[in-house]
């Protein structure tokens, strides 16, 4: 073998090794849970690396993907992060509004609203101590030039903890100990270690920071001048000066010495969120809520340069070792790396699922920790960048999803205002419907996929083949945030907040029914098979079920013990499948309301729910980032797929075992149910003058039936189709 050859293997290992061990990096968390999803988590990263990757995985794949062999989950869409990512660290149970690297770069500290700290291990990501104490969340965190001690701001104190055990060594109160008096929200620590800055809130009057000693505890200073409370501070690099930023829209300079004020930064058209100084204390970055970031001059106060091409607010900000660029985040989800010299924006990073609270520099440059609202903190290699795959999705969270009835396409709502059409096959954008003022909370497909309905601020139905909006309706006084066809097309059902359900005319859009009884907001709604009745998922933490003709309450199923989020009948009418906040979902016999089964297996609430379309299986979605597939008669978990982001969206495909979900961060991904063979796929007849006829979904033939065949299994006669039947007892008649 050439030594041109024996170069080019070893390169192409050498890449395939780097590819396994990102992969491995990115799924440490999610493995360290689920070691037996090693192939699926793996596999659903390692499919976008490259030639030299699918002739590794290929031969792995075909006996995975075999007849028998153990199911998984297998995703056709790819994540939506930048190459740059390192590593996730979970096991906080809220937002992180903080972070900080130790100035040893050993260690991160993080500061979250579960009301507590973690200090994790810079190189592994392993958590090393849970700091608990605070009684309520805390909001900032610093670490003394020494690496020996942690300081953190909550709205009722500021504590020192020692690193090495974990422990409390003082607790410094801001004067008052009540939520609207004195509350601490920021804090920075001196360049010499010896005392503290802080920020304060107070909803009445104190919107001052205060310099604190840090051995005794004792107040130093008070600095008044804001008049709005400050979010953020920073002490210059010779501890002579500090900076902070406030909702009032400025920055103010302080001598640190005296507490007097030296000068005031105006130039911002939104609150100041996050400032910080460079190395050499000769400027100052700000990131402010007008979703732009201002580079001053420290000596003078004038404005240098303004930085622009975040979408939304800016929330953090911090500097680079060497002073050459500039990392900030915000409320887009992204963080962004800025060239100092000119303003130029070098990179984006995307990865989190919710807005970014908190970034923070190591030591020496190379790799940035971030933190969010999405629960996680993630670690990012400075020396990579972009995007790694194109990606499908929106802007804002993915609230719901639904398939067209061929499985053709699909339709996503989002908060960003939107629905889109998605091409399955190509995995393409087909359309965007705009026309909604606020978040989309709900979408779904007429029975002959010529329209789809939105639900919202207004109730609103758009032709499917144009994007044409053809109504637009209020009908009910809040918020609506579900709606469904009756199976026949001829209705609509709707659920508000306003404790009622409509149902609508579908041609005329006409409002025919109100239908009341739930006590708390209805999220979710659904038609049985039949069209006879209607099922309702509330707040109330109940279900109710409806005659649909007459809109009198049949039923009320309770056994929840929170709010009941969604619910859908099983494709013959015989079950309802319920999810809700209490980390469950539910089986209930139709008929007489009664709760057959428990499933018990997420961690957080569950949002979404569906059965497959042979009514075999039960797909979840939970907002513990896991979409999870459950056997419908004996409530056993048999799937979990853990995604990156809290998963708000969920449709089944219609005859294909195959689903999309979609998550607060805007992702959509496509997923194969490899391994799950659906049986016949139940259909329900439609009476039209003394004709029977059942719609094959796959080919949309319309297949003639008698009536002793209603009940039976049939296979689809047209060729290349022979899809597997099974035809409900009952017929719809059509109006």
């Amino acid at each position: 073998m050439s030594e041109g050859n024996t170069t080019e293997i070893g390169y192409r290992y050498r890449k395939v090794l780097q590819a396994f061990s990102r992969a491995l990096q990115r799924e440490a968390h999610v493995l360290t849970q689920h070691p037996d999803l090693l192939w699926q988590q793996l596999y659903n990263r390692l499919q976008w690396e490259g030639e030299e990757m699918q002739q590794v995985l290929v031969s792995d794949l075909d006996w995975r993907s075999a007849e028998g062999a153990q199911p998984w989950l297998h995703l056709k869409t790819p994540f939506r992060e930048a190459k740059s990512l390192v590593r996730t660290l979970t096991g906080h149970t809220h937002h992180i509004p903080a972070c900080a690297v130790s100035p040893n770069g050993a260690w991160i500290v993080s500061a979250s609203a579960d009301n507590t700290l973690k200090i994790w291990d810079a190189a592994t990501g392993q958590e090393l101590h849970t700091l608990t104490g605070h009684t309520s969340w805390v909001q900032s965190c610093a670490v003394t030039p020494d690496s020996a001690r942690i300081i953190s701001a909550c709205v009722k104190s500021l504590k020192i903890w020692d690193i090495a055990s974990g422990q409390e060594l003082r607790t410094i109160l801001t004067g008052n100990t009540t939520w609207n008096m004195g509350n601490a929200v920021c804090c920075a620590i001196s360049p010499d270690g010896t005392w503290i800055v802080s920020g304060s809130e107070d909803r009445n009057e104190d919107k001052t920071l205060k310099i604190w000693n840090m051995a005794s505890g004792q107040e130093l200073h008070t600095l008044t001048g804001h008049t709005g409370w400050p979010r953020s501070c920073a002490v210059s690099p010779d501890g002579s000066w500090i900076v902070s930023a406030s909702v009032d829209k400025t920055l103010r300079i302080w001598d640190s010495a005296s507490g007097q004020e030296m000068r005031i930064l105006n130039g911002h058209d939104g609150k100041v969120e996050a400032c910080a100084i460079s190395p050499d204390g000769t400027w100052i970055v700000s990131a402010s809520s007008d979703n732009t970031l201002k580079i001053w001059d420290a000596a003078s106060g004038r404005e240098l340069r303004t930085l622009t091409g975040h979408t939304d607010e800016v929330q953090t900000c911090a500097v680079s070792p060497d002073g050459s660029w500039i990392l900030s985040a915000g409320v887009d989800k992204t963080l962004r790396i800025w060239d100092v010299s000119n303003g130029r924006e070098l990179e984006t990073l995307t990865g989190h699922t919710d807005k970014v609270d908190a970034c923070a520099i190591s030591p020496d440059g190379t790799w940035i920790a971030s933190s969010s609202s999405d629960s996680t903190l993630k670690i990012w290699d400075v020396a990579y960048g972009q995007e790694l795959h194109a990606s499908l999705g929106h802007s804002g969270s993915i609230q719901s999803c639904a398939f067209s009835p061929d499985g053709a396409w699909f339709v996503s709502a989002s908060a960003d205002k939107t629905l889109r059409l998605w091409d399955v096959a190509k995995k393409q954008e087909l359309r965007n419907l705009i026309g909604h003022t606020n978040t989309v909370q709900s979408c779904t497909v007429s029975p002959d996929g010529t329209q789809i309905i939105s639900t919202g601020d207004t109730l609103k139905i758009w032709d499917a083949a144009s994007g044409q909006m053809l109504f637009s309706r209020h009908g009910h006084t809040g918020s609506i945030s579900s709606c469904a066809f009756s199976p026949d097309g001829a209705r609509i059902v709707s659920a508000s907040e306003d404790q009622t359900l409509i149902i609508w005319d579908a041609t005329s859009s006409e409002e025919l029914q109100t239908l009341t009884g739930h006590y708390s907001w209805i999220r979710s709604c659904s038609f049985s098979p039949d069209g006879t009745r209607i099922v309702s998922a509330s707040e109330d933490k109940t279900l109710k079920i409806w005659d649909a003709a007459s809109g009198r309450e049949l039923r009320t199923l309770a056994g929840h013990t929170s709010k009941v989020l969604g619910c859908a009948f099983s494709p013959n009418g015989t079950y309802i499948v319920s999810a809700s906040l209490d980390n469950t979902l539910r089986i209930w016999d139709s008929a007489n309301g009664k709760e057959l089964l428990i499933m018990i297996g997420h961690t957080d609430f569950v949002r979404r729910c569906a059965f497959t379309p042979d009514g075999a299986w039960i797909v979840s979605a939970s907002e513990d980032r896991t979409l999870k597939i459950w056997n419908s008669t004996s409530g056993e978990e048999k799937l979990t797929l853990p995604l990156v982001g809290s998963l708000g969206g969920l449709a089944l495909h219609p005859w294909q075992p195959l689903a999309v979900c979609g998550d607060r961060g805007g992702s959509l991904f496509i997923l194969d149910l490899v391994g799950i063979s659906y049986g016949p796929i139940v259909s329900t007849a439609i009476q039209d003058n003394r004709c029977l006829l059942v719609r094959c979904p796959a080919c949309q033939h319309q297949l003639q039936i008698t009536e002793n065949q209603l009940g039976s299994e049939l296979t689809c006669p047209t060729p290349g189709c022979n899809l597997g039947l099974k035809i409900n007892p009952f017929a719809i008649r059509q109006a």
